[in-house]
């Protein structure tokens, strides 16, 4: 192939050719006239061969080496140079996609240099022969998605708030006598919540012919794309968000001394301490998983991420047998304490004061809100010769009940 060739010696014989090439000339006829000329240097090969075979002394058999050796180098620069023509097109004329090309070619096959060489970097000594190879796929940079919509409970609404009822009890009673008094009890006390949705939008845009020419559908590409990156905020926002101009509420900001601490009917998560400054212990675990309610505990899960599961994998009871329990089933997964554990990206790593760990019953504890799902306006006109692609999505969320959840905080 021609990406191997470093050298390709022209002929004497060749320059001629080229010399009487004319700028209309096809690769067709200009393979025809080189054809020519390499069966004439078959013919003489084979003669030099006989004559080799025939001589009886060693000089006249060493002039005659020497003559087919420099044919011989002959034959091999024709076949390069056919090679070459070859890749640029082969038979017929060259397009108008490959005039660039198809000049370069004339315009080096006619120069007087015979010791010019064909090169890959040089694009008029040989670069046009070698093509690059376009990749019409598009590697992403990492993403990670967490499947908080898995793990939460999402509640479709047609309005742009929800707001959801919550018992505080205070209903009291006494024991009465047969002929006693019975005065009136306290009745139960109730208080709302009200959820709000935000709006959450992207407005990329292109060029209308770099839509039409594109070598990849741009519009699935950029929807795609648009798509993604509201994926990653929303999830982002279901663990930190802070709520404003109707961004969700993070689960991590309702905890004890969090920023929503006070904002819940129910008050707020409450927090369990690892039982050292710095890091995780087995004990600590052990008091986070009996914290929570027996009527939580029963659909519990660990929520925590990936480097904080490097983390509990290693440690051990007292025994010494490791508390993590890898999946023995496909689609199933692992174990801590014997409840499942969900990797979840935007969970805060190992650190002093940090909340690595969240534990409980999550589709009773936390809320995300659907308002509207993806929408996407194409506008063709507000800017002329570009296409915007207008993309919004109408989403919420918030704790439900901090009472089904506790969080695990590293602190002694």
């Amino acid at each position: 192939m021609m990406k191997n060739i470093t050298k390709a010696p022209i002929s004497r014989g060749l320059q001629a050719v080229f010399a009487q090439a004319n700028e209309d000339d096809g690769v067709a006829q200009i393979l025809a006239k080189i054809n020519e000329l390499k069966a004439s240097k078959d013919n003489e090969i084979s003669a030099l061969k006989e004559q080799i075979a025939k001589a009886a002394d060693t000089e006249t058999v060493n002039a005659l080496k020497t003559q087919l050796a420099q044919s011989e180098q002959t034959i091999n620069s024709l076949s390069e140079q056919i090679a070459a023509l070859q890749l640029n097109g082969g038979v017929g004329s060259p397009n108008a996609a490959d005039k660039a090309a198809h000049d370069a070619i004339l315009a080096y096959m006619r120069m007087g240099d015979i010791h010019s060489e064909l090169k890959k970097s040089d694009n008029g000594n040989g670069g046009y022969l070698v093509p690059t190879e376009w990749d019409r796929t598009i590697t992403d940079k990492l993403q990670e998605f967490s499947p908080a919509r898995q793990v939460f409970f999402v509640q479709p609404t047609s309005k742009p708030t929800f707001e959801k009822l919550y018992n505080l009890h205070g209903s009291t009673s006494g024991w009465v006598g047969e002929t006693d008094e019975r005065p009136n009890t306290n009745t139960p006390t109730f208080k709302t919540l009200k959820f709000e949705t935000g709006e959450v939008y992207a407005n990329p845009s292109a060029t209308q012919q770099i839509l039409d020419d594109a070598e990849i559908d741009l519009g699935q590409f950029l929807a795609t794309e648009v798509q993604n990156e509201f994926t990653l905020q929303e999830n982002k926002a279901f663990f930190t968000g802070d709520g404003e101009n109707g961004k969700p509420t993070g689960l991590l900001t309702y905890a004890e001394g969090g920023t929503n601490a006070t904002k819940h009917p129910l008050g707020a998560i409450k927090v369990v301490k690892s039982g050292d400054a710095n890091k995780i212990t087995y004990d600590g675990l052990i008091d986070l998983v009996y914290s929570l309610p027996s009527i939580y505990a029963q659909n519990a899960q660990f929520l925590m991420s990936r480097n904080t599961i490097a983390v509990v994998r290693k440690l051990k009871d007292a025994d010494g047998n490791p508390i993590w329990q890898p999946s023995l089933q496909a689609g199933q997964p692992s174990t801590l304490l014997g409840y499942p554990v969900v990797e979840m990206a935007e969970m805060p790593d190992v650190a002093a004061n940090a909340l690595p760990i969240a534990f409980g019953d999550f589709k009773r504890g936390y809320m995300i809100l659907d308002r509207k799902g993806v929408s996407v306006l194409r506008d063709n006109l507000t800017k002329k010769g570009y296409v915007q692609f207008y993309t919004t999505k109408r989403v919420g969320g918030g704790v439900s009940n901090p009472e089904a959840m506790r969080l695990l905080k590293i602190a002694a």
